[in-house]
């Protein structure tokens, strides 16, 4: 009985410093910006894939809802914080539907299996980055109206980018699923 409460409370410390590290990995591609025409790239994208790939759906969405509890509670983990406000202010500015759709994304990576071949796991991965883009976009129009070139402001400067995000998460997933098993 002993032996099994140390492995559970091993387990649940081990999860919850994946957890903080994650938490703090998306707060670091948040801030980095790479230069990208038309407008700069960040890889909190890539970074949500990752971690709903490498960690399971459990452990990462735990951590993009520490994320986003971090950024709502006033810390500045957030792309544009604190230059553009912080807090519940700036969750619920317009890139709020993006970041909710962080937890759909991540959710739909983790179900990429190791026996996916190149074109499903790339399939996938662009359904999940998809939802992140339609979340974004609604709330992008209910906010601004939708009489605004949607689209045009919300998705399409980031396309090239997320397309060199998703090709190199597709050709480095089998190397990422082990670490799940690490994990």
């Amino acid at each position: 009985m002993e032996l099994t409460k140390n492995l559970t409370q091993a387990k649940l410390f081990k999860s919850l410093v994946v957890i903080v590290l994650g938490s703090i990995a998306l707060t670091i591609s948040a801030k980095i910006k790479i230069p990208f025409y038309p407008v700069p790239m960040t890889m909190q994208t890539f970074v949500v894939l990752f971690l709903g790939i490498s960690l399971g759906h459990k452990i990462a969405l735990a951590t993009i809802g520490l994320y986003l509890i971090e950024g709502i509670a006033g810390l500045p983990v957030f792309s544009n914080s604190p230059e553009k406000g912080v807090g519940l202010v700036y969750f619920t500015g317009p890139t709020m539907g993006y970041l909710i759709g962080f937890l759909t994304a991540c959710y739909l990576a983790s179900k990429i299996k190791i026996d996916d071949n190149f074109f499903v796991v790339l399939f996938k991965l662009i359904i999940a980055t998809s939802t992140i883009y339609i979340l974004g976009l609604i709330w992008l129009g209910t906010l601004i109206g939708w009489d605004k070139p949607i689209f045009a402001l919300g998705a399409k400067p980031f396309l090239l980018a997320e397309i060199f995000k998703i090709m190199l998460l597709a050709l480095l997933t089998k190397q990422i699923i082990k670490i799940k098993k690490f994990i």
